[in-house]
């Protein structure tokens, strides 16, 4: 059975790859990606940048909809 993924819609990727790339400085990757790009990366440094994408992406995605509910009961 596919996955129904519906965040796709909601994140813009100039925002993901922004992201990606703020988390990749603060570990100290950022001048291994751009030396050798992301294909060389190991699987352990993407998983560190992954996961620190989704807690922020969450958090972010929840102050958005409680900013659009706040919003919309004021109508």
């Amino acid at each position: 059975m596919a996955r129904n993924n519906r965040s796709k819609n909601l994140i813009d990727p100039k925002l993901l790859d922004q992201f990606k790339y703020e988390i990749a400085d603060e570990l100290g990757l950022s001048n291994k990606i751009n030396t050798q790009g992301w294909a060389n990366m190991t699987t352990r440094e993407v998983g560190q940048i992954g996961g620190r994408i989704g807690g922020n992406m969450v958090k972010i995605m929840i102050r958005n909809a409680q900013k659009m509910m706040a919003e919309n009961s004021n109508l």
